[in-house]
């Protein structure tokens, strides 16, 4: 047992290897027990909050890895130890790349955590945009590891302002090639943040209108009220105007009466009165106002205004149909003709037959 003690290895005895094994045993369990304590405490605390900081703690402390331990108990363990320059710096290197990656993981863990809560809520809110939330993920992962790569390779050694550099040349040219479908791919991404429209909304653009099935990485898509299915290209549809009737809260009406010329001015007074009863008398409106508007080439028009108090456009049509039935009777009874395109022609020099 003496002779193993004092065997000469890389120039120190069997002894300081039996104690740097110690250390870096005491090392290892030590930070497995501390980080298993800060685990444990903060779902305890995760518990009884509400809060998701605590969430992206735990969730996060729950992904170190064993070799960082095992890294980091190395390391401890050779301090007491006297070795080449050679054997110190690679365990020095090992350590830092150890370190990078589970930086990495972590990072890569919060980043999945954050994305998982922000998809939940945007989900609730807008379940077509389960697509463009996989893309945000996917870009912002790859994103996350380029630059651990980056970092991992300079700490090994390797010059990375040269790579940096190819990288962009080789990533304008990509970009110039597919600048289309990284146009779409972006204007998807608005489309989530922004929310101009969302999955079930029924919106118009330009002449087209329809409702929103799902928003894609490139295209958007829509069931139009004809039954045949509209595609735009998330890029052209942000670079149009959108109308929006989901989020329509009133929706304003206006429409024309034309009544004969020849009617009494006394029964003129009394229509807009009479327009103002058939709108109140419809549920659901807002009877804004109503007025002998101008003298038309065959009518005596009156404009009227009011607003619908729900948005849908079957109650709208509904409204309508009873006004225009009360307009109806209402001047039947009162002997008022309504108003048709029609011509008097006036000859002279005629005789009447």
């Amino acid at each position: 047992m003496q002779d193993l003690l004092n065997r000469m290895a890389l120039g120190n005895p069997g002894a300081a290897w039996l104690r740097a094994a110690a250390v870096g045993l005491v090392i290892g369990i030590g930070l497995r027990v501390v980080f298993w304590r800060i685990v444990v405490a903060a779902e305890r605390w995760s518990r009884n909050t509400s809060t998701r900081v605590d969430d992206l703690v735990v969730a996060t402390l729950k992904k170190t890895k064993l070799f960082f331990i095992l890294a980091v108990a190395v390391w401890g363990g050779s301090l007491s130890l006297t070795l080449p320059d050679r054997l110190s710096t690679a365990i020095w290197v090992v350590l830092r790349v150890a370190a990078i990656l589970q930086a990495a993981v972590w990072t890569n863990a919060a980043l999945s955590h954050a994305l998982e809560n922000y998809r939940a809520k945007v989900m609730a809110q807008n379940p077509g945009a389960v697509t463009g939330m996989a893309a945000l993920g996917v870009v912002m992962r790859a994103v996350l590891w380029g630059v651990f790569l980056l970092l991992l390779l300079q700490n090994l050694g390797v010059q990375v302002t040269a790579l940096i550099t190819g990288l962009g040349i080789g990533g304008i040219a990509i970009a110039l090639a597919v600048q289309n479908v990284l146009g779409d791919l972006l204007a998807s991404l608005s489309i989530i943040f922004d929310r101009p429209f969302e999955v079930g909304d029924f919106v118009i653009v330009d002449d087209l209108m329809g409702t929103v099935e799902n928003v894609g990485l490139k295209t958007t898509r829509m069931q139009s009220i004809t039954g045949e299915q509209l595609v735009f290209n998330n890029s052209d549809l942000l670079s149009s105007r959108i109308r929006n009737y989901k989020r329509m809260r009133e929706r304003r009406i206006l429409f024309n009466v034309g009544v004969v010329y020849g009617t009494p001015r006394e029964v003129l007074e009394e229509i807009p009165k009479m327009i103002q009863s058939a709108v109140e008398g419809a549920e659901g409106t807002r009877f804004d106002r109503c007025h002998f508007k101008e003298f038309g080439d065959s009518a005596l028009i009156f404009e009227a205004v009011y607003y619908m108090l729900v948005p849908e456009y079957q109650a709208f049509m509904d409204v309508q149909q009873a006004v225009n039935l009360a307009l109806y009777s209402g001047f039947t009874d009162r002997g008022i003709e309504f108003a048709f395109p029609s011509q008097t022609i006036y000859l002279e020099g005629v005789e009447a037959p």
